[in-house]
């Protein structure tokens, strides 16, 4: 299997592994204050700090959680208690899901936040909390966060940044962002999952939890901590980087698609290095997942955090995308993909273009005598089951004229 799904989760790290191995043998609370709590507690405090200065914050302002989705939920209840929630229209749907009747700021067709109507969102009303991803998770787009922040404290306004398909991919830096909030999690950078971290702005460090409990993370969330996926957390974290080397692969897998008629959505904007989606116009994102699944090629469409559900991707439709928005998977490379596995999705993406166009055209011609009274269900049954218009032929990629090049060039 060659796994292309980095962005859904990565595989974990070596230094993750030894981390993990060494903190299981520690037995003890952090919480407890004898010498086997003690030393629980303290791999848990390098953990902490180490993640602070990774991601630009304090170690004091670090609140660990079970995940981002509960990072980005912590941060909307406690910094949007009282406010407008406005959130970025390709926001995850942990971030979504949170904030149910949010003010929503538009992209364009590359996926990137109009900041003119984010302006005249926040100048019009009270004052808001706007949450916006650093990094989208389907198309890999980045977001002038930088920017977004400035206008918030023109405002008035909070900045929650989900950086949870940022981190460890391009540099995140809370202070730099000037944001009041970061949310990332462990399993996307090569750790373990079940952990995650927001990160707060200094001016934020005490606030309402969302989870109660025995008072653990000076109050601000309850329940025991995962000490060893803690352990591997920060060893995930302190690992990555480096990711800029995996975009020559992502272009060479973005070149195959293209050639084959495939369409890149984001294509134009800053991206994460190692993140494509691309859209096959005519044929099902679902058809394609399960074609290069069955070449031994894991991919996804869209968000893998849906219960393994393939919808028409909210992300895609809010960039205006129309129809292609039900017909892209997104290809992201993990921190130790190479050539071979760029190779191998070559391969088995032109295939499956033969392959599925061919079928698509027979369903074609299928419904066009299906109209003419022949073989209703038939037709019915194969159009469904493609997408594909009635009118589409079907289109081999040409033959690449070269190799893929090597890591050297």
């Amino acid at each position: 299997m060659h796994y292309l799904d980095a962005n859904a989760t990565e595989p974990l790290r070596p230094e993750a592994r030894a981390a993990i191995a060494a903190a299981l043998d520690v037995t003890g609370n952090p919480s407890s204050v004898h010498g086997a709590g003690r030393a629980a507690r303290r791999i848990m405090e390098d953990a902490r700090e180490a993640l602070a200065e990774r991601f630009g914050g304090r170690p004091a302002d670090l609140v660990f959680t079970s995940g981002g989705t509960e990072a980005d939920a912590l941060a909307i209840h406690a910094l949007g208690a009282g406010r407008r929630i406005v959130i970025g229209a390709t926001e995850h749907d942990a971030v979504r899901a949170a904030a149910p009747g949010a003010a929503i700021v538009p992209v364009d067709r590359a996926g990137v936040a109009d900041l003119d109507a984010l302006a005249a969102l926040l100048a019009d009303g009270p004052p808001a909390m706007v949450c916006l991803m650093l990094a989208n998770n389907e198309t890999g787009t980045l977001q002038p966060v930088a920017e977004a922040a400035a206008l918030c404290r023109r405002h008035g306004a909070r900045l929650h940044v989900d950086a949870v398909q940022a981190a460890g991919r391009i540099v995140v830096d809370l202070a730099a962002l000037g944001a009041d909030s970061l949310a990332i999690s462990s399993h996307k950078l090569g750790g373990p999952a079940g952990a995650g971290a927001l990160l707060l702005a200094s001016d934020f460090s005490s606030i309402s939890p969302l989870i109660a409990g025995g008072g653990q993370e000076r109050g601000r969330r309850g329940g025991t901590p995962p000490v060893a996926v803690i352990a591997g957390f920060a060893a995930a974290a302190l690992a990555s980087g480096g990711a800029e080397a995996l975009q020559q692969w992502r272009d060479e897998a973005e070149w195959v698609a293209v050639a084959c008629g495939a369409v890149v959505c984001g294509a134009g904007a800053s991206r994460l290095p190692n993140t494509t989606c691309v859209a096959l116009p005519g044929v099902r994102a679902d058809a394609q997942v399960i074609a290069l699944d069955m070449a031994g090629i894991a991919v996804s469409a869209g968000a893998a955090c849906s219960s393994g559900k393939v919808a028409t991707s909210h992300v895609l439709a809010a960039m205006g995308l129309g129809p292609l928005a039900g017909q892209a998977i997104r290809v992201s490379l993990p921190w130790n993909a190479g050539p071979d596995d760029v190779g191998a999705f070559a391969a088995a993406y032109e295939h499956m273009v033969a392959r599925l166009r061919n079928l698509s055209c027979c369903a074609g011609e299928v419904k066009a005598r299906t109209d003419e009274g022949e073989g209703d269900q038939v037709g019915t049954q194969h159009e469904n089951a493609m997408g594909r218009p009635d009118h589409a032929h079907p289109r081999r990629c040409p033959p690449r004229p070269l190799p893929l090049r090597g890591r050297g060039s």
